[in-house]
């Protein structure tokens, strides 16, 4: 105890936490150290300590169960390992491969489901019985002999010894060939040409046949979780991999989390320890002679611990660490939907800005236009971490309608900041947007209009882009951390730096940011094309007050093209029921004018005139 607290020592993560958080030291006398490694381990999964790396509780873990102190032995699901004469197998820490097995199970070996109630009750044969999935037990279909017989060849199965049962199958399938029973025989030929498709799927063999425990770990790229993967090979086969998530163990050196995952998995468990141990990192000192001698005494034989370091064996732990980090990277996925990596994200971006704290709510922003045409903005939200549509909002474009990117960035920005203005904390807004409509804000994609302030804004774009957020956000008299992310070389500018900030893009930041940008173009981009669509739709005919649907549709049927309508007199476009001398004079006016040669509606097809001031009368 006293090297964990020895002044001036270098010490980890989980030793510096102990040592801050420590009030007393209490013990208890062992006669050896293997029975500390057993007391440490019953300790451990009794109290469930802060400091200590913890497999997930055993309890979620389920196992098949084959009672074989029973006539007719069933197998069955649990959750609990007991000392009750059963078989148990497992782990199966993940429900794809339990049933996978089971499917398998119930194709080659076909065993009861029943309870021993209702097989006691029942009078005739279920369903599975007749479709060969159950050998019938409850009609005595079949004798509490061979009944056992083909109990312990599943007992084999799922032990891993595959090619001793494959030989027993064969053995049994020529007596009962030469014995002309060759019905039963054709059922064991079934039998064996499925445990040959197991088989055939193995493409992991040694040479030296052992029954060996591979065992491998890999932490996660972005939430720090540790994942520990065990590649079971049995009479030299890789049969089974197995995953586990260890709690607590973000932080901590390699031998800590190897030597706490051994204690812990075969204490708790596992159901069977083979003769070598293979482990990726070398154990603490303390700790590898007691694991060693204390596996040798749970399995009644020596167990070998071995760390290798190149070779076959060595391959082998390698291939465990690699599956490990498949692990760790599917469980990362998954935490993500509930939203942990997405925070741990945004843990990492605070830290890499230096902001007080992880940026709760960020608002990214962009803006999308071709040539200055049907120019739109957008702003996305991420809270979290996570993106958050409910609080998208779109801009339409009304002060620019050229191609100038930052006034139009400015006027979005003003747009959606400047309801946000504290009283007596905001200079005049610039008289270029004075002039915008006092009611045009971002069409909503959601209840709520506006929202609280961000935590951090993200803008699309260059210096030149952060410059002009700076300058909008100046003038309102808003204080929030902004950053601009250029595209291609992704370079991110902040305020006050003439160079990049050099972010890896790999990082978890550069992961975070990277989303936001991308979400806020995609959005910008889809609402220009979707007006792009709704523009190419429209008729010059849409712009003509006192023009509804019917009227339009009557004129499009009796001249055919807007063209021809044009071409047609007052007289003629009057005489199109619906459409009436009054309507038909203002659609002539309307298209030709004062001068006869254009209008407020400008040229045919043109239809850009009046979209702003249609737009303002949402």
């Amino acid at each position: 105890m006293r090297s964990h607290f020895q002044a001036g020592r270098s010490h980890d993560t989980r030793t510096i936490r102990l040592y801050n958080s420590v009030v007393h030291v209490d013990y208890i006398t062992t006669g050896s150290e293997v029975e500390s490694l057993i007391l440490e381990s019953n300790l451990i999964k009794e109290h469930h300590p802060e400091h200590n790396i913890k497999l997930r509780d055993d309890k979620q873990f389920p196992y098949l169960r084959v009672d074989l102190d029973k006539p007719y032995p069933r197998v069955a699901i649990v959750r609990r390992l007991k000392r009750d004469g059963a078989r148990y197998f497992g782990p199966y820490t993940r429900a794809g491969s339990l049933r996978e097995t089971l499917r398998t199970l119930r194709r080659v070996f076909p065993y009861r489901v029943c309870s021993d109630h209702k097989m006691k009750t029942v009078t005739r044969p279920c369903l599975d019985f007749h479709i060969g999935r159950c050998a019938g037990p409850c009609a005595k279909a079949v004798s509490p002999d061979d009944y056992r017989a083909m109990m312990e060849e599943l007992c084999l199965f799922l032990d891993g010894r595959r090619a001793s049962l494959e030989a027993r199958l064969r053995s049994r399938m020529q007596e009962a060939a030469a014995d002309l029973r060759f019905e039963r025989a054709a059922e064991l030929r079934d039998q064996l040409r499925a445990i040959q498709d197991v088989l055939e799927k193995q493409a992991i063999i040694s040479p030296t046949m052992d029954d060996q425990d591979i065992v491998g770990y890999a932490r996660g790229q972005v939430s720090g979780l540790v994942v520990v993967a065990i590649l079971a090979m049995r009479e030299g086969k890789v049969i089974r991999r197995t995953g586990f998530v260890l709690q607590d163990a973000a932080g901590q050196p390699g031998p800590d989390i190897v030597a706490a995952f051994l204690k812990q998995h075969y204490g708790q468990t596992a159901t069977f320890i083979p003769g070598r141990v293979l482990i990726p990192e070398p154990l603490p000192a303390e700790d590898a002679g007691p694991i060693g001698e204390w596996l040798s005494s749970l399995k009644g034989r020596r167990v070998v611990l071995q760390r290798p370091k190149r070779g076959e064996r060595g391959h082998l732990v390698e291939l465990a660490n690699q599956n490990a980090a498949v692990l760790a990277r599917e469980e990362e996925i998954r935490r993500e939907g509930g939203g942990e990596v997405a925070y741990a994200r945004a843990v990492a971006l605070g830290e890499v800005l230096g902001l007080a704290a992880a940026p709760e709510r960020i608002e990214g922003f962009d803006v999308s236009n071709i040539q200055g045409r049907e120019p739109v903005g957008s702003m996305v939200v991420f809270i979290g971490g996570r993106p958050a549509p409910q609080a998208y909002r779109r801009f339409k474009v009304q002060t620019k309608e050229t191609p100038d990117d930052y006034a139009m960035m400015q006027e979005i920005l003003y747009r959606r900041f400047r309801r946000l203005r504290e009283a007596g904390k905001v200079a005049e807004a610039p008289s270029e947007y004075a002039a915008a409509p006092a009611e045009a804000p971002a069409e909503p994609v959601g209840a709520d209009r506006l929202g609280p302030a961000p935590d951090l804004i993200l803008i699309d774009g260059g210096k030149g882009h952060l410059t002009v957020a700076l300058e909008v956000l100046g003038d309102l008299g808003i204080d929030v951390p902004v950053l601009a992310l250029a595209k291609e070389e992704e370079m991110v500018f902040l305020p006050g730096r003439p160079e990049p900030l050099g972010l890896p893009l790999n990082s978890p930041a550069s992961h975070l940011l990277r989303h936001v940008r991308d979400e806020a173009h995609r959005f910008a981009v889809g609402y220009h094309r979707l007006l792009r669509r709704k523009k190419a739709r429209q008729s010059e005919l849409d712009d003509i007050p006192g023009v509804g649907p019917a009227r339009r549709t009557a004129l499009l049927r009796a001249f055919g093209t807007t063209k021809k309508i044009r071409a047609a007199s007052a007289e003629e476009l009057a005489a199109v029921p619906v459409v009436g001398k009054a309507a038909a004079k203002r659609i002539w006016e309307h298209l030709h004018g004062a001068s006869g040669e254009g209008g407020a509606g400008g040229k045919a097809g043109d239809g850009a005139g009046d979209d702003a001031g249609r737009t303002n009368g949402r």
